[in-house]
């Protein structure tokens, strides 16, 4: 008895009624391998009885139906063998990872000295230019210096209202300001109550602090 087709799943059956053929792709980083397309000759000429059926019909198209019979039997056995040979042909350019059980391509993701896939045994050069990378940049978010214009943005700057438009004609604020950029108001004018001298909040009715009632 014929043994059984041993086959991956990271493949492409591309087989059309003319031909076989076949891709096969890696699982880590997708480069595939397409098999040159076999031509099957019978399918050609079932092809031809098709087109001689619906054409003329009777005869012609009794022909056409052993064909497609025949073509189902056929074409299959033609299949199986073109990917028994399509799985010999590719089989040296794909490993499966003893670790992740991946079928990976020996070009770009078979780690040789490892004997791994480069996820379960990454190159140690890569890895390191891409750690330095990444430390570079760790080392420039800490190290940047404060633009001039949020230098205003401090601690001190946070524990009061900071307004986002202007209240006399209501244009946007794009930074921290004491002026109104378009029509120069003051933005920081600091109110105290006239009875204790308590730092009022813009718009209060009523002293914080002491409860007096503001004009």
């Amino acid at each position: 008895m014929e043994s059984g087709i041993e086959f991956v799943s990271n493949y492409n059956d591309l087989s059309v009624d003319r031909g076989f053929q076949f891709e096969f792709v890696c699982d880590r980083c997708g480069l595939g391998y397409r098999t040159e397309l076999k031509a099957w000759a019978i399918g050609s000429a079932s092809n031809v009885l098709n087109a001689a059926s619906s054409l003329f019909g009777g005869v012609f198209g009794a022909a056409a139906d052993v064909g497609d019979r025949v073509r189902s039997v056929a074409w299959q056995k033609a299949h199986d063998q073109a990917f028994r040979e399509a799985l010999d042909a590719v089989r040296p350019s794909f490993v499966q990872c003893p670790r992740c059980s991946r079928w990976v391509c020996r070009k770009q993701c078979w780690n040789t000295k490892r004997g791994l896939c480069k996820d379960c045994a990454p190159d140690l050069g890569v890895e390191m230019s891409a750690a330095q990378a990444s430390r570079s940049v760790e080392e420039v978010w800490a190290h940047a210096a404060m633009a001039e214009e949020d230098k205003h943005l401090d601690t001190a700057n946070w524990r009061e209202t900071i307004r986002a438009t202007c209240p006399e004609c209501e244009a946007p604020l794009a930074s921290n300001a004491k002026f109104c950029p378009e029509c120069g108001a003051k933005l920081k004018a600091a109110v105290f109550c006239p009875e204790c001298g308590a730092k009022l909040t813009p718009g209060s009715k009523f002293c914080q602090e002491c409860g007096r009632k503001l004009s």
